[in-house]
């Protein structure tokens, strides 16, 4: 019989992804869709979990990619219910295999969402992406932009330099698999392993 305080070395917990970007996405550059879906998609063949924050535009496309790769995606919504969820939030239902009403509304599920994930991933975005970005930034954790896909992503750099902070730990790059390979690279790096 297995210790119950001591786990299985052979188990381990698989890492959480969480795509962050704009709900609404007329401003976002061509393609940026598409490449949100492949983001997804890499998310799952790098073993991943997916996580959202359950709603619609960039996240949604990530949770399509993620699941047409036969992987599993976590939605955290600001609603209380899934009534709320639909009615009032608007948001989907599919493409997801959980979702976690917080009841928090949206600066609240942001904060549940970022802290919830090992990384962030920002794709386009506006004012909630920048919310998630700053929290993410704050709680030093391993944040990853897609470049060229409009909104907040492309401006994060000047950011970055305009706040007077550090770089943090924040890789760039246009193109989804490899920046979900650098991203994948930080968050394996911050893990403590147990001997």
């Amino acid at each position: 019989m297995k210790n119950a305080s001591k786990p299985d070395q052979h188990m381990h917990l698989k890492y959480k992804l969480c795509i962050s970007g704009a709900a609404e996405t007329g401003h976002c550059a061509p393609g940026a869709l598409e490449k949100a879906k492949e983001l997804g998609r890499e998310i799952v063949d790098q073993g991943a979990v997916l996580v959202t924050g359950a709603t619609t535009g960039e996240p949604y496309w990530g949770a399509i990619g993620a699941k047409e790769a036969g992987g599993f995606v976590i939605g955290l919504s600001p609603a209380a219910s899934e009534v709320e969820h639909v009615k009032k939030y608007r948001l989907p239902l599919d493409y997801h295999d959980i979702i976690i009403y917080t009841g928090f509304g949206y600066a609240g599920r942001n904060l549940l969402l970022t802290r919830s994930a090992d990384a962030v991933l920002i794709v386009c975005g506006r004012m909630g992406t920048l919310n998630e970005f700053t929290i993410a930034f704050e709680d030093d954790k391993p944040i990853g932009v897609l470049t060229g896909t409009g909104g907040l992503a492309d401006d994060i750099q000047d950011l970055i330099k305009r706040a007077h902070r550090g770089p943090g730990k924040v890789v760039l790059d246009s193109d989804p698999k490899t920046l979900v390979k650098k991203v994948m690279e930080l968050v394996k790096r911050d893990k403590v392993t147990e001997t």
